[in-house]
């Protein structure tokens, strides 16, 4: 390989270029229109525009990847994760074009990233799992039919993606059509396909995975164990390895699993294999996930392999540097840096970074892909960067943390650090002798200060002020300033909802857009009588689905259409109540 293309954006693409230069090659950055002057293109030997400012049409789009990668003269694409990461069909198109696919092969991804052939597999070589359907479901009915087998909660989740993205459970038979509704459209946004399965949902249970590498050539080595089960909205937020308060027997259990499913499918590259820990201390497999995780410093923190560079080698038909299972030195934890209010549900906030200032001091690494200065568009992920923080012992990496997240300084856009800060002295997570309080719906149901964080955002610019745009010659980057009213000209790919100003005063029968995004559908009917806290519809930003619900009785009146881009306290909706009955 002389020249590698990086097929995503932030953190994960600045670490990939990084790799590439300690590796020597040349590497390629794309972005699209909001990540012109973005870290990551900063970063790569070059950077190549990619049409377009939502992921259907840059990120997304194998096309116009697939032509910058012709144009720059790459040989060899890396996905990073997420997007086309794990997208078999991506990869096939890769390898046709003569380039080097840094990742599993083709038929990997297609038999493991398919949620249900997965299962097959482990169940094949002897993996632990409870109930699944053997395939993605058709609909509705046939989720409730094996709701009513195996009981409820279950898991309605995408059957090929990862990272939370697609998945709800289910608790009660009333609410599996929204749900299953929400899953499939979330689905088709992150991954480009909608279809779902189902499986029995465990209670309470610890998220643990193990990290693979393979040669493709049937030698797989389980790097190490990772426990990811501080999550919301089924996405993890806080990382650690080893993965701790494990018995020999369950680590031993989950170990061989992914030994045996990853050399079962002659794996190439890094893969993590993902298992659920239940309170009775059951093991159960989840997923495996064909590509680098987010995670992925925690593990090379605590064993000294750089697993990008391992991927590298792999994909240069060169051998593995790390043949046998290392034994971890320390412990470490990786803190995801997200632009989410976590006082107000942990609602996506796009906005300018004004104040970036990293943690220094031992142990301590920051994968960023911001800096000061930069603007989080609404459209891509929220994850800003993460803080890693290692240490001889997981109570002196948590001393450490403490600190660390003490010093780091984020302005400009609410962030979770304050919920980061709070959690490393919660005990639940701190942990004692009967082991970790925390688990994967901990957040949601037990978590008692998230109000605490509460926070407003910083309010908005305000004028046309002057819009920055770059222009590209072969691959280098201009700068290009044109006064804002001039700039605010041009067309826009989707009609734009704006704050309605109220009459007079407080509109108390607005529904108002609690964050910036794209109004994806109603749940409702124009006219149609609602309840307080009837689900109204969903709004998305940030990849990520927000439910917006009905704050009183009455009769909605819908005012915006889906597909609709909404500012945040757009008025979405009016609920008008029962006109009084007459006096008799």
């Amino acid at each position: 390989m002389k020249k590698v293309l990086i097929a995503n954006r932030g953190e994960i693409a600045v670490r990939v270029a990084r790799a590439c230069a300690d590796y020597g090659v040349a590497s390629v950055a794309v972005y699209a229109d909001p990540d012109a002057d973005a870290l990551h293109v900063r970063t790569a030997t070059e950077a190549w525009g990619l049409a377009g400012s939502s992921p259907a049409e840059t990120y997304l789009n194998a096309d116009a990847l697939l032509r910058a990668a012709r144009d720059s003269g790459a040989d060899a694409v890396h996905p990073g994760y997420g997007f086309l990461s794990e997208s078999a069909d991506f990869a096939r198109r890769v390898e046709e074009a003569g380039l080097t696919w840094i990742g599993p092969a083709p038929e990997t991804i297609e038999s493991l990233g398919d949620k249900t052939t997965a299962r097959a597999l482990a169940r094949s070589v002897g993996a632990p799992l409870v109930a699944g359907t053997p395939g993605p479901v058709s609909g509705v009915a046939e989720v409730l039919a094996f709701a009513r087998e195996h009981g409820l909660p279950v898991a309605i989740k995408a059957a090929f993606g990862g990272g939370g993205r697609g998945m709800r459970v289910a608790s009660r038979m009333d609410e599996v059509a929204e749900l299953y509704g929400a899953a499939t459209r979330e689905a088709v946004a992150a991954f480009g396909r909608g279809e779902c399965f189902v499986e029995q949902y465990l209670e309470r249970p610890r998220h643990v995975e193990a990290q693979i590498l393979g040669d493709g050539h049937g030698t797989v080595v389980v790097v190490g164990t990772r426990d990811c089960s501080v999550q919301r909205r089924n996405q993890k937020l806080v990382e650690e390895a080893p993965a701790p308060f494990l018995t020999d027997a369950q680590e031993q259990a989950l170990r061989t699993a992914a030994h045996d499913i990853g050399a079962a499918a002659r794996y190439r590259s890094a893969g993590t294999v993902e298992f659920l820990v239940g309170r009775s201390g059951v093991v159960s497999f989840l997923e495996v996930n064909t590509r680098l995780q987010v995670e992925h410093p925690v593990t090379e923190a605590t064993t000294g392999v750089d697993l990008v560079r391992q991927q590298l080698l792999v994909a240069d038909g060169r051998p593995l540097e790390v043949t046998s299972t290392p034994v971890p030195v320390g412990h470490a934890f990786e803190f995801r840096l997200n632009a989410e209010d976590p006082g107000r549900g942990f609602l996506p906030t796009p906005g300018p970074v004004e104040r970036f200032d990293l943690p220094g001091g031992p142990g301590v690494r920051v994968d960023s892909g911001v800096a000061a200065g930069s603007v989080v568009p609404g459209a891509y992920d929220s994850l800003l960067a993460k803080l890693v923080v290692a240490g001889p012992t997981r109570e002196q990496a948590l001393r450490r943390a403490r600190q660390a997240l003490a010093d780091l300084r984020i302005e400009g856009l609410p962030t979770v650090v304050g919920f980061h800060r709070r959690l490393v002295e919660d005990p639940a997570f701190v942990g004692d002798a009967d082991g970790f309080g925390v688990h994967t719906r901990w957040i949601e149901t037990e978590c008692d200060w998230l109000e605490d964080l509460a926070r407003k955002r910083p309010a908005e610019s305000e004028g046309p002020g002057v819009l920055r745009t770059w222009i590209e010659i072969d691959g280098r980057r201009m700068s290009l300033a044109l006064p804002g009213d001039l700039a605010l000209g041009g067309g826009s790919a989707a009609p734009t909802a704006r704050p309605t100003p109220d009459a007079a005063g407080v509109d108390s029968s607005a529904v108002r857009s609690p964050i910036a995004g794209t109004w994806v559908a109603w749940q409702v009917n124009d006219g149609q009588p609602v309840t307080t806290g009837d689900p109204l519809g969903s709004i998305e930003a940030m990849k990520m689905e927000t439910t917006v619900a009905a704050h009183r009785d009455g009769h909605v009146e819908l005012l915006v259409e889906p597909g609709a881009v909404c500012a945040e306290g757009t008025v979405l909706a009016r609920i008008t109540p029962e006109p009084a009955a007459p006096p008799e």
